[in-house]
């Protein structure tokens, strides 16, 4: 009888709180352990804490860009030059404790967590959630930036902004190729990415680059990157004011303009040719 009335002060109080206060405490200790050296390692792409092992080469690399980096540099030679193949990553080592193991969110041994972000697919680790990371089924890669904020166009092959999601023109494959000024592959590069009004993608900088040195149409196929507009006035105006000596006054060349396709034949002038279907002076003679 004693016993039971012992077990049933027990239940009824448990130790006025204590079994409780004990059960945070153990959570905020696992949540310590879990948190130690946040922020404290990493490199110049990630912070992070661990590394991995390459399954390519089998040496140990802070991340998959420091190995590229690394391996793709104009020193080695290029026989021997490769990228790490991200999705083939098997091992982690720890940057607490030095213990490699199975690709896995939480160290078996020192139980720290290696990324507040962790994706099984990509084996990205990334303590810095502030880039709202989300991973794309569609690209097969982690991005940034928020899943909410983008799409996955099926035919392009790529994420874009919500923002072109019922505008943007589809162009097969759009990322799959490499940037038309500095060269570097655009389907996972780290840099920000836009589309050009005729649907061909650029690095943001590269276009901003472009700009800046007066070129304002696209690389790949010459259509204009902006609108132009205000420059085909002031190239009527300057048309209009240089006449052109008698003997060519009359002289008509075929062209083909670069922003609507259409070909025609129009007055030869020395400054440029407007396209008499769209008014734009972004054409070429196609004949002498």
């Amino acid at each position: 009888m004693a016993t039971e009335i012992v077990m049933e002060n027990f239940h009824s109080h448990p130790s006025n709180g204590k079994c409780m206060v004990t059960i945070e405490a153990k959570a905020n200790e696992k949540s310590v352990s879990l948190d130690r050296g946040l922020g404290d390692f990493g490199c110049s792409h990630y912070r992070r804490r661990c590394r991995i092992r390459a399954p390519c080469c089998n040496e140990i690399v802070d991340c998959r860009h420091c190995h590229n980096e690394a391996k793709n540099n104009i020193n080695v030679d290029p026989k021997l030059r490769h990228d790490i193949p991200r999705h083939q990553v098997k091992h982690v080592i720890c940057a607490l404790c030095d213990t490699e193991q199975e690709v896995q969110q939480v160290c078996v041994n020192c139980g720290v967590c290696m990324g507040k972000y962790f994706c099984e697919t990509c084996k990205l680790f990334d303590d810095d959630i502030s880039k709202r990371q989300y991973h794309c089924h569609g690209c097969q890669i982690c991005r940034i930036g928020g899943a909410d904020n983008f799409f996955h166009c099926n035919k392009c092959g790529c994420c874009y902004s919500i923002l072109l999601k019922n505008s943007h023109p589809c162009v097969e494959g759009a990322m799959h190729h490499d940037c038309p000024v500095c060269f570097e592959f655009l389907f996972d590069s780290r840099n920000d990415v836009t589309v050009m009004p005729c649907g061909h993608t650029i690095h943001k900088h590269c276009l901003k680059e472009m700009r800046d040195h007066l070129q304002y149409t696209c690389p790949l196929c010459s259509k204009s990157v902006c609108d132009m507009s205000k420059v085909w006035e002031k190239y009527d105006m300057e048309i209009a004011a240089t006449l052109m000596p008698e003997p060519y006054q009359n002289k008509l060349v075929p062209i083909l303009c670069n922003d609507c396709g259409k070909r025609s034949e129009v007055q030869f002038h020395i400054v440029a040719q407007k396209c008499s279907s769209c008014k734009s002076y972004n054409t070429r003679q196609t004949r002498g």
